[in-house]
């Protein structure tokens, strides 16, 4: 992996004595979707802010694409686009022209077959003489990525870019992300559609009380934490799961007419056909089966979980 951001024993420490990050490392290569997820308050918004030269960390060091982000800030912040979670678009602007101007503050020239470009990837063009004050929620968050590409930066932070936004201009969104990192950006995402994290990002953090707990790819977390659950609907309601089922780890769920029984997937032997065989031998029927595999969001609640009670 080549590493356009690098992270190094980042801390940080606000005057009223609250520590938002205790010595994060971390790096996230170029070209990669990185999601961070955590839940609120964990320090998600304070990376992203130390990054991109907006808070000022209290130890560490951070460099991106080669460069210090405190004796290097012009560089490192031309190289950066961010979109907050708090819209912040001047409401008496039109479209084009609060994206024109942000463009012109990184000192790029004027271009305006990008920025039509850019209103069009976010169905904004027909608005594009609109006043921000007159869009509705939805439309000033793709005003406020429209803004945070409009100077062509290499990296692209989105903090929560999915919030107050429909599900059709979400989707629209993802596609947008996608063919950026195609076009070599690198993005680094906060979200809490976790299920968008699963399916958009490369490797996934998860940052709890101001520690980066875990980083790992996607998929591979997803092979080594996931795991499969056996729900079958019975026949007959329980009250109690029989002495003789003690062997396998079962649940009784919806008010005793269901066993839940969670195995890997991955295991050479799974125990489901030995469970059925001894349901049957007890004369225990059931109606229905069904399997689901767990979600990043079931692995991400599990982390978050071992993490407080350690």
């Amino acid at each position: 992996m080549d590493p356009i951001i690098r992270i190094a024993g980042l801390s940080k420490t606000y005057d009223s004595g609250h520590q938002a990050l205790k010595s994060v490392d971390l790096e996230i290569g170029r070209g990669e979707i990185f999601a961070l997820l955590g839940p609120n308050g964990a320090g998600k918004t304070t990376l992203i802010g130390i990054v991109c030269g907006i808070v000022r960390p209290t130890e560490g060091k951070v460099t991106v694409d080669g460069h210090d982000i405190i004796s290097g800030f012009r560089q490192t912040r031309g190289a950066i686009g961010l979109v907050p979670q708090e819209l912040t678009t001047d409401a008496f602007e039109t479209v084009w022209d609060t994206v024109s101007f942000s463009r012109g503050l990184f000192g790029k020239p004027r271009n305006p077959a990008l920025i039509e470009s850019l209103l069009k990837q976010l169905s904004l063009w027909d608005k594009r003489a609109t006043k921000i004050k007159e869009l509705s929620g939805g439309m000033k968050r793709r005003v406020m990525i429209a803004k945070a590409l409009s100077h062509e930066p290499r990296i692209l932070f989105l903090d929560e870019p999915s919030a107050g936004v429909d599900v059709e201009l979400r989707r629209g969104m993802w596609d947008m992300v996608r063919q950026l990192r195609d076009q070599g950006v690198t993005i680094i995402l906060t979200t809490h559609y976790i299920e968008e994290a699963q399916e958009m990002a490369d490797r996934v953090g998860v940052i709890s009380h101001g520690e980066l707990i875990l980083v790992e790819e996607t998929q591979a977390l997803m092979a080594k934490l996931g795991k499969r659950e056996l729900t079958l609907k019975l026949a007959e309601p329980m009250t109690a799961i029989p002495p003789e089922l003690a062997e396998w780890p079962l649940e009784l769920r919806d008010d005793g007419n269901a066993l839940l029984y969670a195995f890997d997937a991955n295991a050479e032997r799974t125990g489901i056909a030995s469970l059925i065989k001894r349901l049957t031998d007890l004369g225990i029927g059931f109606k229905d089966l069904a399997t689901r595999e767990s979600s990043l969001e079931d692995i991400f609640v599990s982390l978050v979980h071992q993490e407080k009670a350690a």
